[in-house]
This record gives C-alpha cells, sequence and structure tokens, in this order.
C-alpha cells in the first residue's frame, strides 16, 4: 500500500492550529468555507470507529482547541463539524479525517437541516 496523503505531510509544509499526542489540525487545502480545518491523526487509521484509547479523547480536546482558534480569527456564527467515513459516505482519502466548517449567517439561503442536506431532498423535516 501506498502511504497516503496524510502520511506524507511534512513538518512546516502546512500551519498546524493545535496538536496534542493523537491528533493535529490544518487549514483544508480546498476549502467549503472561510476557516475550513480537517482533523487528522497522526496514526494512520482510516475509520473514527478503529480509534483507540487515548485517541478520542485527543480527538476532543484537539476540536475544542482547534475551534478556538477558528473563533478568533474567523468569529463564525456556528459550525458544521463532520467525517466522511467509508466509500459510500464520500471518503476519498482513507486516513481519518473530521472536518470543521464555520459557518456564517447569510452563507446560504435556510441553514435549517444541516448536515441532513447532504442528501438532497432528504433534508426536508416533515410537519
Amino acid at each position: 500500500m501506498k502511504e497516503c496523503k496524510f502520511c506524507r505531510l511534512k513538518n512546516g509544509e502546512q500551519r498546524i492550529l493545535f496538536q496534542n499526542k493523537s491528533f493535529y489540525s490544518i487549514y483544508d487545502t480546498n476549502p467549503t468555507t472561510r476557516g475550513h480545518v480537517i482533523l487528522i491523526p497522526k496514526r494512520h487509521v482510516a475509520s473514527i470507529l478503529n480509534l483507540e484509547n487515548p485517541e478520542p479523547l485527543d480527538l476532543q480536546e484537539c476540536l475544542k482547541d482547534t475551534v478556538k482558534v477558528i473563533k478568533k480569527e474567523f468569529k463564525p456564527d456556528g459550525y458544521n463539524i463532520g467525517i466522511n467515513d467509508g466509500e459510500a459516505a464520500g471518503q476519498t482519502i482513507f486516513h481519518l479525517h473530521v472536518h470543521i466548517f464555520p459557518r456564517y449567517k447569510g452563507d446560504v439561503r435556510n441553514p435549517k437541516g444541516g448536515v441532513r442536506n447532504i442528501i438532497p431532498g432528504k433534508g426536508d423535516y416533515v410537519k
């Protein structure tokens, strides 16, 4: 197996926003929103379901501390946080990475439903 894109990242290649023993965060190179960040485990693991202790706690710490950086730099009004886990879910790099999408009032016409709208037409709420 070839080494994956995230395993090949070199120190200094991208600005690291936060890191701990198990995770680091960087700006996404193809951002969807202003301040779009990804959290990446240092160990090669494809799925969040395969994290081992203490990695889940390190992920939580990385998430919280990275959001502090995003909040200070971009002042978003909210966040969508997501993982594409598996090919059917859209995962293209099979090294776990957690997206943090800062959201801003007015960035879409109607944000109701948030991540429920990943499948077009399925996010509508029944009244």
